[in-house]
């Protein structure tokens, strides 16, 4: 029988020396293997486990519930919120009204990267949003996850370096291992008709789409909110308020120094 991966997550109910190494022997003496382990913030600790059948996690239940020392909170199949917890430690915090809304901030770029990566790993259309002040870190994360996730990226509309807004693409970069990154600011106030017919077909290819500033992407577009698989907040401070008040102010012009790609 294939051996299958459980996520345990305990809170730590009375530390004290030798805690960890009698909850391994239990793990042992269950036939359990520890693939991971890591604290996971305050007094709790995750695990990932690897066993051959329920009734090995249904012993370890009955067992835990008569010990003192800790607290069951988390014992499931592992999501990959959880993997990522027992690698860095610390838990993503998604919004309370919409569960597809993640938030970050600069301290966890570390763990936004992996977290993106693993998105990008998976197959097909996925739409991904990413929210915040300018110089933050947004572009610098995307372009860092395609990198961990092996895919090759491309940007459609970007002020990364200089402004870059793209009417067209060379038959090489179709593909559905490519990684499209979209600025929502320069495409809906800069760009032209022609880019729109670009962004509409690649909206359209099985493929991972990120847009900066979804807000404004969808405000002036025929696209929702609801089109969103995930809306990824990232601030420099947790009580950082997201604005968009540069937005409005008005369009750059030929002599304040910044140059454009537009091809």
């Amino acid at each position: 029988m294939e051996k299958k991966e459980w996520y345990l997550e305990y809170e730590i109910q009375y530390n004290r020396p030798g805690l960890l190494g009698d909850i391994s022997s239990l793990l042992g003496m269950l036939a359990i293997n520890i693939i991971t382990i890591n604290g996971v913030e305050n007094s709790h600790r995750g695990m990932l486990l690897l066993c051959k059948n329920e009734e090995q996690i249904d012993r370890l239940k009955s067992i835990v519930k008569t010990m003192d020392t800790i607290k069951i909170t988390k014992l499931r199949r592992p999501k990959l919120r959880d993997t990522l917890a027992v690698r860095h430690g610390r838990y993503i915090h998604s919004d309370v009204d919409d569960r597809k809304t993640f938030r970050f901030i600069r301290e966890d770029l570390g763990l936004l990267v992996d977290f993106l990566a693993e998105l990008f790993m998976k197959d097909g259309h996925k739409l991904v949003g990413i929210r915040g002040m300018p110089r933050v870190g947004k572009t610098e994360s995307i372009v860092a996850s395609s990198v961990c996730a092996n895919k090759r990226w491309l940007f459609v509309s970007s002020t990364l370096l200089k402004q870059t807004i793209r009417s067209q693409l060379i038959e090489d970069e179709y593909s559905e291992d490519t990684l499209y990154i979209i600025d929502g600011i320069v495409s809906t106030r800069r760009a032209n008709e022609k880019h729109w017919q670009l962004v509409r077909e690649i909206m359209r290819l099985p493929a991972t789409k990120v847009v900066e500033h979804p807000d404004i992407f969808v405000q002036e577009s025929e696209y929702k909110m609801e089109d969103f698989d995930y809306i990824i907040e990232l601030r420099n401070t947790e009580d950082e308020e997201i604005t968009y008040e540069t937005v409005e102010k008005p369009e750059l012009s030929p002599n304040d120094g910044f140059s454009m790609f537009d091809f």
